[in-house]
């Protein structure tokens, strides 16, 4: 996967047949590479390497399900049925383990992703060439990063582990048919934040500053994902309040990401936009490759977008039609002041122009307007599925905001101006820096986020990690909704029912 350029397609659709061919997260057919075939020459491994990133595609699944679960978006869809059962039962918090389809296809497609990471590692023993400890290292961030989504998603889940030095770590070897049998889920979720760390300091101190090729990980992503991680571990322990300050600092430090401002914010989140002084870590698209329904984890391209698009016959010159889903709420278009040029750049308002589109369900004339479906001539077939639109999964304004909060919370002196950093950029000006007027400064920096990564699909998980969730989301229960069920098919097919356990209150 390359910054809109194709990578050695055979060998990806080799990996994707790997990876994906399996009724259960670890049933995997190997019809393509094995490591008794593969791994003799350096180009193995780097063609091994971008087979791992491509995985990273399957997580707007991820991105899809965290923002209808949302405060601030309604799921959508058709008016007649529910269409996205998953999608909707989420958006009511009445989900349940027999719902399937986006929470099977994240345990699924994560699992999938992270065993692509210990193909990698498990070989690295094989052959020595420069630049292997480079490759390793991005094979461990990108372990990190799947595991993290699994983490967030479902909890302490079951992973292979072995002890190394005297610490408990992920084991670098491939999840193989029947290990689901005798795989255990990790002691808690604390444990698998710590599982997660280990593993991204092991990649920090062989990774470079910047990379030629768009995709691939850097120092400041693997210490920008450890400084998220630590937040998140904060929750159980918060002793991490000052570990995450410290290596987000780092990435500040770096001088090597900034906000970008005026026109250039205006087209962040549009193709010309990608890839920027604010890409800290960017999931790459593109439509070389047009998706098929017999195989839509194929494409090299995403259809995020089209869940996002006002729903048919929509006629527009810039945007596509779509299936009107991810639905932004008047209140969350209420909290930006006129003055805030996040405003225009999160939200497409339809609302005096709702005869251009077919309303759907929880219709409000907003639509999600940073990963919309444009229209694309160039576009690899007709087919849906493969749009271009990358997914910022870590930008610098995210990193200001977790470190404002991680100084907050362990005492440190830069919160006030990490936060008013951002709002400068929205408004052209330190007109609307922070005084102690408005309140708790934690509650302030919490209150950004929610404006500044508006349908990014982080404001779910903020808000169970902040433990504000049961007072925020209508249906939510405590003790349960932090966490989605593990589909029950994927119990029944590992046998683990009584081993593994449903997640509480499921």
């Amino acid at each position: 996967m390359t910054m809109k350029k194709s990578p050695n397609i055979l060998f990806y659709m080799m990996l994707m047949a790997f990876a994906l061919s399996c009724d259960s997260f670890v049933e995997v057919e190997p019809s393509g590479p094995t490591n008794v075939t593969f791994f003799k020459t350096e180009k193995d491994f780097q063609e091994a390497k971008i087979g791992m990133y491509s995985a990273l595609r399957t997580t707007f699944w991820n991105t899809l399900v965290g923002v209808v679960a949302s405060d601030d978006y309604a799921a959508g869809g058709d008016t007649a049925t529910y269409d996205q059962a998953t999608l909707q039962n989420v958006n009511q918090m009445i989900h349940s383990p027999n719902d399937g389809n986006q929470l099977r296809d994240v345990w699924g497609l994560m699992y999938a992703g992270l065993n692509r990471a210990n193909f990698v590692l498990e070989n690295k023993d094989k052959l020595d060439f420069a630049g292997k400890d480079e490759i390793m290292a991005e094979a461990y961030f990108v372990r990190a990063y799947f595991t993290f989504e699994l983490v967030k998603f479902f909890g302490n889940v079951p992973l292979k582990t072995a002890d190394r030095n005297g610490v408990l770590r992920i084991a670098d070897v491939s999840i193989l048919p029947a290990d689901e049998f005798t795989m255990e889920r990790v002691a808690d979720i604390p444990t698998a934040y710590a599982l997660i760390e280990e593993d991204l300091k092991e990649a920090i101190p062989n990774l470079p500053v910047t990379q030629d090729t768009k995709y691939e990980a850097t120092k400041g992503a693997a210490q920008a994902l450890l400084g998220k991680v630590y937040l998140y571990h904060a929750t159980f322990d918060n002793t991490k309040f000052a570990e995450a300050a410290t290596v987000l600092n780092q990435v500040i430090g770096s001088g090597q990401y900034s906000l970008v401002t005026g026109s250039d914010y205006t087209k962040l989140f549009e193709i010309e936009g990608e890839n920027g002084s604010e890409s800290v870590f960017e999931i790459q698209y593109n439509s070389l490759l047009p998706a098929g329904w017999a195989c839509i984890t194929c494409s090299t391209g995403t259809y995020f977008a089209k869940f996002n698009g006002p729903r048919s016959p929509y006629d527009d010159p810039i945007f596509d039609a779509g299936w009107g889903f991810c639905l932004p709420s008047v209140e969350l278009y209420d909290l930006f002041d006129a003055g805030d040029a996040r405003r225009d750049v999160t939200f497409y308002d339809l609302r005096d122009d709702q005869d251009r589109y077919t309303p759907g369900r929880d219709d409000t004339g907003l639509f999600n307007k940073k990963y919309l479906p444009r229209l694309e001539p160039k576009r690899a077939g007709s087919d849906p599925l493969n749009y271009d639109n990358n997914y910022r999964a870590i930008r610098y304004a995210d990193v200001l905001l977790m470190a404002a909060e991680a100084e907050a919370q362990s005492g440190g002196a830069n919160a006030e101006d990490y936060l008013n950093q951002v709002r400068a950029r929205a408004y052209g000006d330190n007109s609307h820096d922070y005084t102690a007027s408005e309140g708790s400064l934690l509650d302030a920096i919490y209150n950004e986020r929610r404006k500044e990564l508006a349908g990014e699909g982080h404001r779910f998980f903020d808000l169970v990690r902040t433990k504000k969730a049961a007072a925020a989301i209508d249906g939510f229960t405590a003790n349960k909704n932090e966490i989605f069920p593990i589909p029950l098919i994927e119990l029944e097919l590992a046998l683990a029912q009584d081993r593994w356990k449903q997640n509480p209150g499921y």
